[in-house]
């Protein structure tokens, strides 16, 4: 029994030590884009001088219940430094006054126009525009879900390109012509992902950030460092190896034509963005059409993250349902056709990311166990935890010299001894707790199969409607 337990602590140890390895290796290979965009810096602060081929953008914003914010995303999006674009709300059947407040503040009129139906929404009661701002449109939908909306919000587009936003989004001026810039350097491209930020802390002013400064409370700090660990090198790592299958829905471009035969956004699905750019790679390898699709880190889309344990578990569940039904939904990506950027890619998302949390909490609950019923000693017990906490921890170090080296956000010796903290701290009980969270989100999902569930998710917590 005694060598069971060592080799399956063992076992379970070198799983951990590949999950994080995989990231360290992820992070080097993003080295390199950084090393060029940091040179390149300098020129790109510069004012922007148009070429005249930038393509023109639909900015689509799928809106439920923002009465009291939607105003001010549509004024931050209009100030967007970026040479032609067109705004289209979809007030997806909000049961507050989303419609009154953009009447109020842009003058909108109905507007009767053809409306060009290539995917299925839900029905369009009416389309306005406003008097104010000529770029400016808005769909009045029933409630279908953000999916449905982001459809709604493609079939009345006029522009070949789309950027999807959320409503709570805080763009920089110019995340518009980065995150777009692929698709002017490459004509393969059928989508471009920005980087999420953590607004928490900063100076807010506008529905923009002008300045960056960390979270006052310990949780909004840890997430800090979960972000950087966890998400703008590992996408550029993967970008760069053609195998960026994640998309953030805060904020993404994609190429209309493609979306639409690819049939759009599933409405029933909590990770749209992530799930469509899945599938986008499973139908152009299968077609042998020559795309790719980018992660551009200078595009940044700020988001307020949620500081209390409460929302952040309901945030973690969703994320990991969505990401378990994203994964299950594309599993033909694992097949020959699949290309083997995008199958290595899966398969470290369906080990690591989808799965891992549960392996991860049978770890700890396996070797604590052993211990108490001696069948470990103290002296394994203490060097498992203390190799599980260096892993972690050189993969959240590693994040943080990337962040220094390419962007510094953070400049003030303060900030990154705060940060340097945040990054142990993360790494002694928050990392297994979000873990145990991502492990509920997946036993939900895996129930919701089970129990062939009907479309609309039911008894996920905090969560009746994919929004």
């Amino acid at each position: 029994m005694i060598i069971f337990a060592h080799a399956l602590a063992a076992s379970f140890l070198l799983f951990l030590a590949a999950m994080n390895i995989g990231y360290l290796v992820l992070h080097l290979v993003a080295l390199r884009p950084l090393r060029r965009g940091h040179a390149l810096r300098a020129l790109q602060d510069l004012p922007p001088a148009y070429t005249g081929y930038e393509p023109p953008v639909s900015l689509l914003v799928p809106a439920f219940d923002e009465e009291a914010t939607i105003a001010d995303t549509v004024r931050m999006l209009l100030d967007l430094d970026y040479p032609e674009v067109e705004i289209v709300v979809v007030n997806d059947g909000s049961a507050d006054g989303t419609l009154a407040a953009l009447e109020r503040a842009f003058d909108l009129e109905p507007f009767p126009e053809v409306y060009w139906r290539r995917l299925a929404t839900k029905p369009i009661r009416a389309i306005y525009r406003s008097r104010l701002k000529p770029l400016l449109r808005v769909v009045d939908k029933e409630s279908g879900g953000r999916g449905d909306a982001l459809n709604a919000g493609i079939n009345a587009s006029r522009y070949p390109l789309f950027c999807a936003v959320d409503a709570h989004a805080l763009l920089h001026r110019d995340s518009l012509r980065r995150a777009a810039e692929p698709f002017l350097d490459d004509s393969r491209t059928v989508a471009s992902g920005a980087a999420i930020r953590l607004a928490n802390g900063c100076a807010i002013a506008g529905n923009r950030v002008t300045g960056v400064e960390l979270p006052r409370s310990t949780l909004g700090m840890l997430q800090i460092s979960e972000y950087l660990r966890t998400y703008p090198y590992a996408r550029l790592g993967w970008a760069r190896l053609k195998g960026a299958l994640l998309m953030s829905g805060a904020m993404a471009v994609f190429r209309k034509d493609a979306v639409v035969e690819a049939g759009g956004f599933r409405s029933e699905t909590l990770g749209a963005a992530t799930e469509l750019t899945m599938r986008l790679h499973r139908l152009l390898r299968d077609r042998d059409e020559p795309y790719s699709v980018h992660f551009v880190p200078d595009a940044v889309s700020w988001n307020l993250a949620p500081e209390e344990p409460a929302a952040l578990k309901r945030q973690h569940i969703r994320r990991q349902w969505g990401l378990a039904e994203s994964l299950h939904a594309n599993s033909a990506l694992l097949g020959a056709r699949g290309g083997a950027s995008a199958t290595l890619a899966y398969l470290f998302l369906l080990v690591f990311d989808c799965y891992g949390p549960l392996v991860e909490i049978a770890a700890y609950a396996f070797v604590l166990a052993m211990f108490a019923f001696g069948q470990l000693s103290g002296a394994f017990l203490a060097a498992f935890l203390l190799a599980a906490f260096a892993l972690g921890f050189l993969v959240s170090t590693s994040a943080l010299l990337l962040e220094e080296y390419s962007f510094r956000l953070y400049p003030r010796s303060e900030q990154l001894a705060r940060l340097v903290w945040m990054a142990a701290v993360e790494n002694l009980g928050y990392r297994q707790l979000v873990s145990w969270w991502r492990a509920i989100g997946l036993v939900q999902w895996a129930r919701s199969r089970i129990a062939a569930s009907a479309p609309v998710r039911r008894g996920l917590p905090g969560q009746e409607r994919p929004w």
